[in-house]
């Protein structure tokens, strides 16, 4: 069986691919490198197919697909913000590249696509825990933009027979999450300032909510989703752990897994387009895909300290 990992070079998809080397899978990777690093890839067996291409490139995307059985479609420009200051580059990685990854799939016989969504397509929910079931109402040209993915996979299921499953990850961290970048997560920028005994910048008064999901759990959501049943084909499942920590709270955590000193944070403006508080409902995860959550927020807090301690001391000043 041949798999490919769309993003296989960024933080989620490395993880993945690693996941699927341990169990012996023939792996291809398709990335850009615009978001993905190359570092990531330093552990992976230097015989695993490496392709350089974007996937707003049909022809380059085609090209990737044959004679691939299974796609995970990791590839994203993954940034609310980033959506916000450049809308239109979000809509055509995001939206435009999921519907070529569709076309080459049902093109290439592809036997299914995993892809993933993200909890940015519900907006501000009306109820917390939010269920799949809950009206979809993007607040962010991100949100829009997975949402589109989304419905490009249920209408090649319904249209075509492609056997698809999005997954809506909730707020993903861990090891290899990029903390350089201009638009980086908040768990690594936090990590980073914690072990540098610097003060952690948080946007607006730290009291959002989110529900943090350990990348472990994502990588088993996604392994679970490309073994599922018919019951699971053409819908989207909600991956998470099921919680909710404020921002607050996750900088204490870091701060007391990290062992040092708290340092106050700094306070900027809140940010636009985003939502006060996410939460998941995990039961349709649980009772269609046998997803479980293995991680909780602290104990993936502090794997993803240890790991980014590890990068700090073999090469000082990086994480």
């Amino acid at each position: 069986m041949r798999i490919l990992v769309t993003g296989g070079a960024g933080f989620i998809g490395s993880n993945l691919v690693s996941a699927l080397l341990e169990r012996n899978q023939r792996v291809r990777i398709f990335d850009d490198f615009s978001t993905g690093r190359r570092e990531n890839l330093f552990t992976i067996p230097s015989d695993v197919d490496v392709v350089e291409g974007d996937v707003r490139d049909a022809a380059s995307v085609r090209e990737a697909l044959r004679d691939v059985d299974i796609v995970y479609h990791e590839a994203a420009i993954p940034s609310v913000a980033r959506s916000v200051k450049d809308p239109r580059s979000s809509h055509m990685v995001n939206a435009t590249g999921t519907l070529n990854i569709m076309i080459a799939a049902r093109d290439e016989g592809v036997e299914r696509v995993v892809c993933a969504s993200s909890s940015s397509v519900y907006g501000n929910a009306d109820q917390l825990p939010v269920a799949e079931t809950a009206p979809t109402r993007p607040i962010s040209p991100y949100g829009v933009s997975k949402l589109a993915g989304e419905n490009y996979l249920t209408a090649f299921h319904a249209s075509y027979g492609v056997k698809t499953i999005a997954l809506r990850y909730f707020n993903v961290f861990g090891p290899r999450q990029d903390p350089t970048s201009e638009y980086a997560a908040v768990v690594p920028r936090f990590v980073v300032a914690t072990l540098g005994r610097q003060p952690a910048h948080m946007y607006g008064d730290g009291e959002q909510a989110r529900d943090f999901t350990f990348v472990g759990d994502v990588v088993a959501a996604n392994l679970l989703a490309a073994d599922a049943g018919e019951d699971a084909w053409g819908r989207a499942f909600n991956i998470a752990c099921g919680g909710r920590h404020t921002v607050n709270e996750l900088l204490e955590t870091i701060q007391r897994v990290a062992g040092v000193e708290p340092v106050p944070p700094e306070h900027d403006p809140p940010r636009p387009s985003e939502i006060r508080a996410s939460q998941a409902d995990i039961a349709a995860a649980r009772e269609v895909l046998g997803y479980e959550p293995q991680f909780s927020f602290e104990e993936g807090l502090r794997l993803t300290v240890e790991w980014y301690s590890e990068q700090r001391a073999r090469a000082p000043g990086r994480a």
